[in-house]
């Protein structure tokens, strides 16, 4: 391979052969394996004429003995780069039985720059950065992978994850969740597309690649607006100094946005969770899972989390993974109020306890205080210190509306919830729950409004299944209501309150037949797995059975059921409000 150390330039493409770096015309780089850089720079060295493939390899194989599949591989990386086929090829063509020819007219100059194998490069635009600030909404989108037969999506989107907590600390910026991001998580993403559908300024996006003990990420910073690069960096470091890169990145994009950060902010910028790479691993894999919010993958979630707590028991990050975990199972998977609650709430206290800055796990305890303790007072303290915290942070918006809608303050409730969806606007769970805070409220057109755009985002979510089933039944549309209940079990893979919505619907519409063989229903699964009581009670309640109604609200006052924490919001208990039963256990409840 030619040792010269000069500068290649054919069509929209750069190659800089000290640095070993290919780069688009303005700027931003390209990354590429080192077979597949050296198959270029092989290829672009000796232009026009037909390249034997025995001659390719070993030009870029030399000494070795390697299968031919290793130089198809190589080209097919550089096709995709260059976004051509075989068929079609703009600047590689595949002569038949023979080899490769370059087709693009290359221009060649000297170049003294010195090497920089192990450094970083990085590209910025300081004459934009003055225009750059009015922009305070970032995403970051999930890392891609240079070769997609080599994806390691564990570590991708949790390099996304990492970027997303670390530049959540200023107040200046509003970052999209992960949980809005993750949908993006698609080969060949298109970052201006991604930009305009989370409704953002500015867009992170980047490639990560490991190799053995090496890791290369190249991550570049764009203006939504008109496609600008406004900052672009290439680093290739030891695995183990992946915390220096996620560091860098930072601070480089708030450099280029133009960040004024406090000095605390600054500290938090580059604070990291653990140094233990091992257990920065084991936090990474429980977030994955997470992140799919199924029961089984929840339930792996904490395995991973309770491992990396075991290596860095300081590690308060991996805490708070572990009680947002614990958390959702109770509400969306039938684990018992009483198993899974005092864990997340056991997970954030040790969160906090690690690091009181931490807005997360107090958002977390927000939802344990209702659901389990009943403590109004105590959880409406952490949802304010959660918020002061990190006014950004959607979650912690979210967790305060349920607090406010629970306790009758309607017209508060609606402001945070739309706070949260103006901080997190394509968050499923954060538009599915300004729906049912709206329809806690009475406003039903609006509830549907929401309801109705959540599913455009996703169609299978089921939760907002659920709540639009709630808001036409509150209007009267029987028919409409049975429909969302019955998509609301299927796609929550048969969550009882999801059935019990179903058999309430077939009750209150005449059809008590219906109602009562999904009662019986619910019965059988009870057999087999553990049903809330609030679900039997729902039925129950359809079907005006008071005194059966009752009995399962006592049996889950007992249990501590985290839905009792909806009773006096639910409007569908209002039938029941005048009984002195009622208003005994909402005094119970500490709701009245």
């Amino acid at each position: 391979m030619n040792e010269r150390h000069c500068v290649h330039e054919f069509g929209d493409y750069r190659i800089q052969t000290a640095r070993r770096r290919l780069t688009k015309s303005d700027g931003a780089p390209v990354w590429l394996t080192p077979r597949v850089f050296d198959t270029l720079l092989y290829l672009v060295e000796h232009s026009g004429p037909v390249v034997e493939k025995e001659e390719l390899l070993a030009a870029v194989w030399p000494n070795q003995i390697v299968a031919e599949n290793n130089l198809s591989q190589s080209i097919s990386a550089l096709r995709r780069v260059f976004k051509e086929s075989p068929g079609a090829p703009r600047y590689i063509m595949t002569v038949p039985g023979r080899g490769f020819r370059f087709l693009a007219q290359v221009t060649t100059w000297p170049n003294d720059s010195s090497s920089f194998r192990g450094a970083a490069f990085e590209r910025a635009a300081p004459a934009e950065v003055s225009s750059l600030s009015a922009i305070r909404t970032i995403a970051v989108l999930p890392f891609q992978p240079l070769v997609p037969e080599q994806a390691n999506p564990v570590l991708e989107l949790g390099m996304a994850d990492t970027l997303i907590g670390k530049l959540s600390s200023s107040r200046e910026i509003v970052v999209r969740s992960l949980n809005s991001v993750r949908k993006f998580m698609v080969p060949d993403q298109d970052p201006l597309t991604a930009g305009k559908q989370l409704g953002v300024e500015s867009v992170l996006e980047g490639t990560i690649q490991r190799a053995g003990d090496q890791v290369r990420v190249l991550a570049r910073l764009i203006n939504v607006s008109d496609g600008r690069s406004l900052w672009s960096g290439t680093f290739d470091e030891r695995f183990t100094d992946v915390f220096a890169v996620q560091d860098a990145i930072s601070q480089k994009v708030a450099e280029a946005l133009a960040i004024r950060l406090s000095g605390k902010e600054k500290e938090r910028l580059t604070k990291r969770g653990t140094s233990d790479i091992e257990a920065y691993q084991f936090y990474l894999t429980g977030r994955y899972h997470w992140n799919k919010l199924t029961p089984p993958a929840l339930r792996t979630s904490i395995d991973y989390f309770q491992q990396a707590t075991e290596i860095d028991p300081a590690y308060a990050l991996a805490y708070c993974g572990m009680a947002e975990a614990h958390r959702a199972l109770a509400i969306t998977s039938d684990v018992p109020s009483k198993e899974a609650i005092p864990q997340a709430k056991a997970a954030a206290r040790k969160a906090v306890e690690l690091d009181d800055s931490l807005a997360e796990p107090r958002a977390t305890l927000v939802f344990t205080l209702i659901w389990f303790d009943w403590d109004w007072g105590a959880a409406e303290e952490e949802a304010k210190r959660a918020i002061h915290l990190n006014p950004n942070l959607a979650m912690a918006h979210v967790a305060y509306a349920h607090l406010l809608a629970d306790l009758g303050r309607h017209d508060e409730a609606v402001a945070a919830a739309a706070q949260a969806r103006r901080l997190d606007p394509v968050s499923l769970i954060v538009n599915a729950i300004e729906g049912s805070v709206l329809y806690f409220a009475g406003r039903d057109e609006l509830a549907r409004a929401r309801l109705e755009k959540t599913l455009n985002l996703d169609p299978n979510f089921w939760i907002a299944h659920l709540f639009l089933g709630k808001v036409f039944l509150e209007t009267g549309n029987y028919e409409e209501a049975v429909a969302e209940f019955a998509k609301a079990r299927k796609f929550s893979q048969d969550n009882s309150e999801a059935i019990s919505m179903l058999g309430y619907a077939h009750a209150v519409a005449g059809e008590t037949a219906k109602a009562r063989a999904l009662l019986r229903e619910l019965r059988s699964i009870g057999a087999q797995r553990y049903i809330p009581p609030v679900s039997f009670a729902v039925i129950h309640l359809g079907l005006a059975e008071k005194d059966e109604t009752f009995a399962w609200l006592e049996k889950a006052y007992a249990d501590r059921d985290v839905r009792l924490s909806f009773l006096n919001a639910d409007r569908k208990w209002i039938s029941l409000r005048s009984d002195p039963r009622f208003i005994v256990l909402l005094k119970r409840l500490g709701l009245v």
